[in-house]
């Protein structure tokens, strides 16, 4: 897909020949019982009328959402141009520009069209400008084109028609629309890579898979990249993360992947992933239904691998450490007990009451692993707890920290990304639920406030350094007819990335 800009001016006439060039179509917003403006208006002038008409016949009304294409369009180099209903022009906000884009792109790619010029990006979107209306234009349309076919033996539909899209920008917004196209096909890629690794099954996207991408990563970005077995882990004193992967056939790994964007000597920002490339519950079981979606227990793991796809393609002037600790949690006869006791690589010692509660007991020997970096921060991601899910449901991200302004910049980036998260308490009361009678610390605390013991119990691994825990349970991917890897919260993870660099 070939994205460019072009900036223009509708205050003067035809645009900068915007509208004599050779795209298949042109995509207009129209909003509800208004008169018509900006390119909307100079297209009626220049069509002599045929946009007033329309709107006057009652074919297009401008509720949002709608469109209507009008064919054999003549006075202008496209010979259709495409309507997007806005809805009212004071309601008009970044959710509402965000349900056109999506409703003008469904509409082209139910066509044959390739070409397209698209002046959506010009609409007047309170406290956003034009750059951003080109990014969130060019991820909506990723969204909706992303499919994964890689396990079909006849892979559904052929290539798209949709090869070029040029977007009509103010003159202001021309230098930052330009990195605002890259930086937005960046995050793509990287949100593609994340939706692909979730969507594998789990016999083919195995620790050793993840290894293997994370190797691939590094050759084609120039990546410095660590992949640590069995071995390795032991010497590392892991006992904790290596109890979880014991049951399994699989060998677990410790992926590490180094972004060097800044210099030697510039604190690094680390991401650490959860990687349960399958999540049975171990000896305490899950229930069958549903279960094939614990395939998905690693886009922790699979979030960290696109967003440094992400910054790696952007190029971004910043040290990023992702980390991945990856195995199977499976049942069998060696398999880690309720009752069992293990040795974190901090030395802790941990009451595994729930072998369900896994992720915990491989994050938390990371957070350890990582104090070697001195970090300047570290986020891990996790698709930790089902009491997320029930807390927040399928929206918000959890957002668990201590540290205000670490937390402050991640709702600041998830805003900006439209990547929605929402802060959790972190109240050191919770931390009474885990006491353990016969260790320092057990892995569950009881069901009440389930998201914000998980949390409690990270944050024992991680005073050393400015920490922040996402629990992304409930926003990775969605079930149902719709079921698959959302991508997320890579771009709240990029946006948090590009702000620190100042980019």
């Amino acid at each position: 897909m070939d994205f460019s800009i072009k900036a223009c001016d509708w205050s003067k006439g035809s645009a900068n020949g915007f509208l004599n060039g050779k795209a298949d179509v042109v995509v207009l917003g129209v909003f509800e019982a208004q008169t018509l403006t900006g390119a909307a208006r100079e297209m009626d002038l220049v069509t002599k009328g045929l946009l007033t008409r329309t709107v006057k016949a009652g074919d297009m009304s401008g509720k949002a959402g709608s469109t209507l294409m009008l064919t054999e369009v003549t006075g202008i180099g496209a010979s259709r141009i495409l309507l997007v209903g806005l809805g009212k022009q004071d309601a008009f906000n970044q959710k509402a520009y965000t349900e056109a884009t999506r409703a003008a792109w469904r509409a082209l790619l139910a066509t044959k069209i390739a070409n397209v010029a698209f002046t959506l990006a010009q609409l007047p979107v309170p406290e956003r400008t034009g750059d951003w209306g080109v990014r969130c234009a060019i991820l909506a349309l990723r969204e909706v084109t992303y499919k994964f076919t890689q396990m079909k033996s006849k892979p559904e539909n052929g290539d798209r028609a949709l090869k070029k899209v040029v977007f009509s920008i103010d003159a202001a917004d021309d230098k930052a629309a330009k990195l605002a196209v890259k930086h937005a096909t960046a995050l793509a890629n990287g949100m593609d890579l994340t939706r692909d690794l979730g969507n594998l099954p789990p016999n083919v996207c195995t620790p050793t898979y993840l290894g293997q991408t994370a190797k691939k990563l590094g050759k084609d970005f120039k990546l410095k990249v660590e992949v640590l077995g069995q071995k390795q882990i032991e010497a590392l004193g892991m006992g904790s993360f290596l109890s979880v992967a014991k049951g399994s056939v699989e060998p677990p790994a410790f992926i590490v992947i180094h972004h060097q964007g800044a210099g030697a000597k510039a604190a690094p920002v680390v991401l650490v992933g959860k990687g349960i490339t399958f999540d049975t519950g171990g000896i305490s079981i899950k229930p069958g239904e549903g279960m094939d979606e614990m395939k998905y227990d690693m886009l922790g793991a699979g979030s960290v691998f696109g967003t440094m796809r992400a910054i790696a393609e952007m190029g971004l002037k910043l040290n990023v450490i992702g980390v991945i600790p990856t195995c199977e949690n499976m049942p069998a006869g060696n398999a880690v007990k309720p009752g069992d006791i293990v040795t974190s690589m901090s030395g802790t010692t941990i009451e595994v009451l729930n072998t369900d509660a896994e992720g915990r007991l491989i994050l938390c020997d990371a957070l350890t692993y990582v104090e070697r970096f001195k970090p300047a921060a570290v986020i891990d991601i996790a698709t930790l707890t089902g009491a997320c899910v029930v807390a927040l449901g399928h929206h918000n991200t959890g957002l668990f920290s201590k540290d205000d302004a670490l937390a402050g910049e991640l709702l600041d980036a998830s805003k900006e990304a439209i990547d929605p998260t929402w802060r959790m308490p972190l109240d050191d009361e919770y931390q009474e639920l885990l006491k353990s009678n016969f260790a320092d610390v057990a892995n569950i605390g009881g069901r009440p406030g389930g998201a914000i013991t998980a949390a409690c119990f990270l944050s024992r691994f991680a005073q050393n350094y400015p920490w922040a825990h996402l629990d992304i349970a409930g926003t990775a991917w969605k079930s149902g007819a719709a079921k698959g890897a959302t991508g997320r919260p890579v771009p709240l993870l990029t946006q948090f990335l590009v702000d620190r660099a100042g980019q």
